[in-house]
C-alpha cells in the first residue's frame, strides 16, 4: 500500500489515541510500521508523533502477541458470572416438569390448572428451591425452545374411514352439476351474534388512545336479541347470500333461507335449471339426521319443481365446507373490531363484504318466527319419497319433485 495512504489513515486515527492505553498505541503503530516496510518507523513517527523507540517496542511486542493478549485480558479465562444452568444443573429438569403436559409432569401440579405466567413459574421454581428471576426465566425458556402459543384448530376429530372418499364424491357431483349448467350451493349457519354495543374480536385503525368503547359485559340485550346469519354460497358465480334470522336456527329457517335465495337470486341466475345441488354440514339445522330438514326440502322441491340433491360433509369436517372459507371468513374479517350495534349495521357490513376475487354478497333480514321442537312422524317421513345414493345414502340423497296431475 502507498505510504501516503497509510500515513493518511494513521493520521486520522491519532485523535482516537486518547482512548487507547500505551500498549495499544504501540501495537497500532508497530502494525502500520511493518505494513510500510523500509522507512515505516520514520513514517509512523511523522504521522503520530510517537517516538521511534516506542514504535520499535510495539513491533517487538507484536511478536509476543499471545503474551500480550493474556496480559490485556480484562478477566481471567472462565471469569465472569456463570450461566444459571451451570450453577444449577437441576433447574432445567424442574422447569420441564412444571410446564410440560400432565402426561409428563405431576398430575397434582397446581400450575396444570392455572395460567402459566412467568411470575407463577418463578414462584413455583422458588418454592422448589431454585433461585431465578423473571428476566432469567424468559431467556431460559427461549433457549429451551419454548414460546407463547395460541390454540390452533387442526384436528377434525375421529376420522370416518370414508372421509376422503366422500370429499371426492362431493367434488364429482359438483363438477357434474356445473357441467350441465345447474346451480351448486354451499349452505350453513354462521355463529350467532349478539346485537348491541358489544366488543367484537379483531382490530381496526382508530385515532391513537381512542378505541371504540363497548359494554364491559356480553349478556344479550333482551330487546335487540341475536342475529342468526344463514348463508348460501353460489360456488360457480362466487356470490354469497345471507338471510338473518332473529328467532331460532331451525330446519324450517334453513330451507326458507334457501327459498329466499332462490326467489331473489337463484331463478334469475339459472332460469332453466331443473335441479339443484346442496352441499352442507352433517349436523345442525341442515343435518343429515334431521327429519324436518328433509321434509321442508320436499315442500321446496315440489313448490318450484326442482330436483334437489344433497351431499353432506362427513362428521368433524365442517371447516371444509366451501361457505366457511369462501364467504363466512371474509364476513368476519370485514366486521372485525366493529360492534354490531343494530341490525342495520350487520346488514351493511355483510352486504359490503368483497374480495379481490370478485365476491359479492346480498343480505336480507328474516323477521318470521320459527317454532322449535317440531316433530316429523315416521309416517310423514316415510312418505317423503327420498332416494338415497348407492354411496353412503345417509349422506347423499336426491328428492325429485312430484309431478302434478293435470
Amino acid at each position: 500500500m502507498d505510504e501516503r495512504i497509510l500515513s493518511t489513515i494513521l493520521s486520522s486515527l491519532v485523535p482516537l489515541f486518547g482512548i487507547f492505553n500505551e500498549r495499544s498505541k504501540r501495537a497500532l503503530a508497530g502494525t502500520f510500521a511493518l505494513a510500510l516496510g523500509r522507512g515505516g518507523i520514520a513514517a509512523v513517527h511523522r504521522a503520530t508523533g510517537l517516538s521511534r523507540p516506542a514504535i520499535r517496542r510495539g513491533i517487538k511486542e507484536l511478536g509476543e502477541l499471545e503474551n500480550i493478549q493474556a496480559t490485556m485480558r480484562i478477566r481471567k479465562p472462565g471469569g465472569g458470572r456463570k450461566k444459571i444452568t451451570d450453577t444449577n444443573p437441576l433447574l432445567v429438569p424442574a422447569l420441564e416438569q412444571i410446564i410440560s403436559p400432565a402426561t409428563r409432569g405431576c398430575p397434582m401440579n397446581p400450575l396444570l390448572w392455572t395460567t402459566k405466567s412467568l411470575r407463577k413459574i418463578v414462584a413455583e421454581l422458588q418454592e422448589r428451591g431454585h433461585s431465578i428471576g423473571v428476566t432469567a426465566l424468559r431467556k431460559l425458556l427461549k433457549q429451551q425452545g419454548y414460546s407463547l402459543q395460541s390454540n390452533r384448530k387442526t384436528r377434525d376429530g375421529k376420522d370416518h374411514p370414508d372421509r376422503d372418499a366422500q370429499f371426492c364424491y362431493i367434488n364429482d357431483r359438483t363438477k357434474e352439476f356445473l357441467a350441465e349448467g345447474a346451480p351448486v350451493i354451499s349452505v350453513d349457519t354462521k355463529k350467532k351474534e349478539n346485537i348491541g354495543n358489544f366488543s367484537n374480536k379483531g382490530q381496526e385503525y382508530q385515532p391513537k388512545k381512542h378505541p371504540v368503547e363497548t359494554n364491559i359485559h356480553d349478556f344479550p340485550d333482551e330487546e335487540l336479541g341475536k342475529a342468526i346469519p344463514y348463508g348460501i354460497f353460489d360456488i360457480e358465480n362466487n356470490e354469497g347470500f345471507v338471510n338473518i334470522g332473529i328467532t331460532s336456527d331451525t330446519s324450517e329457517f334453513a330451507v326458507n333461507s334457501i327459498e329466499t335465495w332462490w326467489n331473489d337470486v337463484g331463478k334469475k341466475r339459472f332460469p332453466i335449471a331443473k335441479k339443484l345441488l346442496i352441499t352442507a354440514d352433517c349436523g345442525g339445522s341442515n343435518g343429515y339426521r334431521t327429519r324436518l330438514w328433509k321434509k321442508k326440502l320436499r315442500e321446496f322441491c315440489d313448490k318450484y319443481k326442482l330436483d334437489i340433491t344433497v351431499c353432506h360433509y362427513p362428521p368433524g369436517t365442517s371447516k371444509w365446507n366451501k361457505i366457511e372459507h369462501k364467504l363466512f371468513s371474509f364476513i368476519s374479517m370485514n366486521w372485525r373490531g366493529r360492534p354490531l350495534v343494530d341490525m342495520v349495521t350487520i346488514v351493511n357490513l355483510i352486504s359490503n363484504t368483497k374480495t379481490s376475487k370478485g365476491l359479492q354478497v346480498r343480505c336480507v333480514v328474516d323477521k318470521r318466527h320459527y317454532a322449535t321442537k317440531i316433530k316429523v312422524s315416521d309416517e310423514d317421513f316415510n312418505a317423503l319419497n327420498i332416494t338415497p345414493h348407492d354411496f353412503h345414502g345417509e349422506w347423499n340423497y336426491t328428492i325429485k319433485h312430484l309431478k302434478q296431475k293435470e
